[in-house]
């Protein structure tokens, strides 16, 4: 009976520990979401493209030009509305389960996660001046991959594993220029609903 509440109380000391030490709040139902933004977006990308070569003719720089500023723009309204989705549910999961939002796991979560997203974001504005286009989408997918892997010490493990899915992929889509779009759909798309259905359903249906 003794070394069986021994056993409790370790187990319970380590959950103490890690809480303290990660940021186990974020939402798997986030990623879901994200991975259907993406794909959505993905789908307006590829119209705006088709739309672009079968109804302009000829095609000038201004109107590819056009072309490159409405992609922008889609891509940062889906990253915008990725983000504002995954931080509206999990500080809903937080509050729900009584975690802290704003602390020092949350703060080393962020800074390593930001540090390679940031770099990359860099690095893409260097290859869209350098007119590089078709390496912009291994590229995302390459440092979202990075960022995640990074952070993963500072929260829920799995998402280690997206990261190095997301960088496998980039490394694969750089040798297959002009299929960026559907790389971005299954790495942003695909892999974010698979991840984020299995983060949904062994942590957001269990920790509470």
């Amino acid at each position: 009976m003794k070394k069986e509440q021994y056993l409790e109380d370790i187990t319970e000391i380590k959950s103490i520990l890690n809480r303290s030490s990660r940021f186990i709040s974020l939402s798997g139902f986030s990623g879901v979401l994200a991975g259907v933004y993406s794909l959505i977006g993905a789908w307006v990308a590829y119209s705006l493209i088709q739309h672009q070569y079968t109804m302009v003719a000829p095609l000038t720089r201004n109107n590819t030009s056009s072309l490159e500023n409405s992609l922008l723009i889609v891509g940062v309204l889906v990253a915008l509305l990725s983000m504002a989705t995954g931080i509206a549910l999990t500080v809903r999961k937080a509050n729900r389960n009584s975690d802290k939002i704003w602390d020092s796991s949350t703060k080393r979560l962020l800074i390593n996660f930001g540090i390679p997203l940031i770099t990359g974001g860099l690095f893409i504005l260097v290859l869209l001046d350098a007119g590089m286009i078709g390496m912009i989408a291994p590229c995302t997918l390459i440092f979202y991959g990075l960022s995640c892997v990074n952070a993963s010490k500072y929260t829920i493990g799995t998402i280690r594993y997206l990261g190095i899915a997301e960088i496998i992929l980039g490394l694969v889509a750089t040798q297959y220029i002009g299929y960026g779009l559907h790389f971005w759909a299954l790495g942003f798309g695909v892999f974010h609903i698979i991840y984020g259905t299995f983060m949904h359903f062994k942590y957001d249906q269990t920790i509470s």
